[in-house]
């Protein structure tokens, strides 16, 4: 498609759109060669965003109510959930890396943890990326209006071009 990009940031989150996303970029874009000024390492950046364990323990465990955990069992319960989200975060990393493996292209992965929305649009601004990929998962209006779409968000906050590769559903 292009060879003027030097960094390429792909938002993978294990969803089979995310990982098409990861394909249609390496199969679609040129990154710029190392010997073309200025780009000392042009590569793609496989993003995973994690969220903090409060958001996945929907709240924190110490407010259930009559048999959550008690204050003394908490650390115990986030520590579970951080190894649980590194674990998946992991296998997620694994199968982004098994898609890019017979290409023969710079890879960079980072993982951080907070809100997607934000997060990845701070990541591709903080690593000044030429582009933004993603893919768009098919909520339904319903479940967009309460979760909000990242790609949506995305769109209107990156402060790079953003590229949806979308599903077969409409996002």
């Amino acid at each position: 498609m292009t060879s003027n990009l030097g960094c390429v940031v792909v938002a993978v989150d294990g969803s089979e759109e995310s990982m098409n996303a990861l394909r249609w970029a390496l199969d679609n874009l040129k990154l710029r060669s190392p010997a073309d000024p200025p780009s000392p390492s042009s590569s793609f950046v496989v993003l995973h965003v994690q969220s903090p364990p409060s958001i996945v323990a929907g709240l924190n465990p110490g407010a259930i109510p009559f048999g959550g955990p008690s204050d003394l069992e908490v650390p115990a319960f986030t520590a579970a959930i951080e190894a649980h989200q590194k674990r998946i975060t992991q296998a997620i990393l694994d199968h982004a890396m098994e898609i890019c493996a017979d290409k023969n292209v710079n890879i960079k992965t980072e993982v951080v943890i907070g809100d997607p929305k934000e997060k990845i649009c701070e990541v591709a601004e903080n690593l000044n990326a030429d582009l933004l990929v993603m893919g768009c998962r098919d909520f339904g209006p319903i479940k967009r209006m309460f979760l909000g779409s990242v790609s949506n968000f995305c769109t209107n906050h990156a402060q790079c071009p953003v590229i949806i590769i979308k599903g077969k559903g409409d996002c």
